[in-house]
């Protein structure tokens, strides 16, 4: 069989087998196939880098392999955990079944985060930001990536996560500027040199109620991390402590920035007027209209 005649093949089991979730809008059936061939061939790369140009001509031993990693996508298991890789913020990162895998919607928390961190840098010449609930580091990656005036300081609750944010910190050359902690919420950062003096929190947090996490399609329930999703039974629990907590360790015009589920929007946003500590509140919304995310700043 020629290889063209196998990508059609292959194409056709994905098209009659296989559904993607409208929260990774970037895969599809011919991503999918792209992203697992030029894995099969040894260049695993994020599937939004292999949708243009030639594939690689494949060995014997390769189309073998494809078939292999088609037969376990098929399955159900992500694409991003067979690649290792994922494009956030139009940087590859490294992905796993040890974190969430990075979402295109928490790229409007993470522009919206940088805008203002951008802002921040300009009037201080320097920036200490905290990322909380990490997982592979993307958020906290991103912005000192794009901002070179700025610390990053991140935590998250699972080892697991925490490890893999490391290795995306090594992958990417930022271990000297983006730490990371294991820790609940603000514990790692329960001491003076944080208290007060924190610049930016930042947060993507878990926001699904315990309830509709077990309701999730099972690309995610079996394959991601639950840690990552349950926000408790109203999904709000991190969400109302994050609010509450942040206040002790950010300066006076420091920002919170963080991301919230469907529907959520105008329940947190009038919390954070009701709490006193915040000012300048803003809501930054997706293509439909929905908010999922906000600002606010330290009074």
């Amino acid at each position: 069989m020629n290889q063209n005649d196998l990508y059609c093949e292959l194409l056709g089991e994905l098209r009659d087998r296989r559904t993607y979730l409208a929260d990774k809008p970037e895969e599809s059936p011919e991503g999918a196939l792209r992203a697992l061939w030029f894995l099969a061939a040894g260049k695993p790369k994020a599937v939004e880098y292999c949708l243009e140009g030639d594939l690689p001509v494949l060995s014997p031993a390769e189309v073998e392999q494809l078939r292999a990693l088609l037969a376990i996508h098929l399955q159900g298991v992500p694409l991003a955990h067979l690649t290792g890789r994922q494009r956030f913020m139009d940087i590859e990162m490294l992905a796993g079944p040890e974190a969430l895998i990075p979402r295109k919607e928490t790229e409007i928390l993470g522009y919206a985060a940088l805008e203002v961190l951008r802002a921040v840098v300009v009037e201080t010449s320097r920036a200490h930001v905290i990322d909380l609930c990490t997982g592979c580091g993307n958020l906290a990656l991103a912005l000192a990536y794009y901002e070179l005036g700025c610390q990053v300081s991140a935590a998250d609750l699972s080892p697991e996560a925490v490890a893999l944010a490391r290795r995306n910190a090594a992958h990417l050359g930022m271990q000297e500027r983006v730490t990371f902690s294991v820790g609940d919420l603000f514990a790692p950062f329960d001491h003076d040199s944080f208290i007060g003096q924190v610049d930016m929190v930042v947060c993507n947090p878990p926001y699904i109620s315990s309830q509709r996490v077990v309701e999730m399609p099972s690309e995610v329930s079996n394959y991601e991390p639950r840690l990552a999703f349950d926000g408790g039974p109203f999904g709000v629990s991190i969400l109302v402590r994050l609010i509450t907590e942040a206040p002790r360790y950010l300066k006076p015009g420091g920002w919170l920035c963080f991301e919230v589920g469907l529907g959520q929007g105008e329940l947190i946003r009038r919390r954070l007027e009701r709490n006193g500590a915040y000012g300048d509140i803003e809501v930054r919304f997706d293509r439909e209209g929905n908010p999922r995310a906000l600002l606010a700043r330290r009074l």
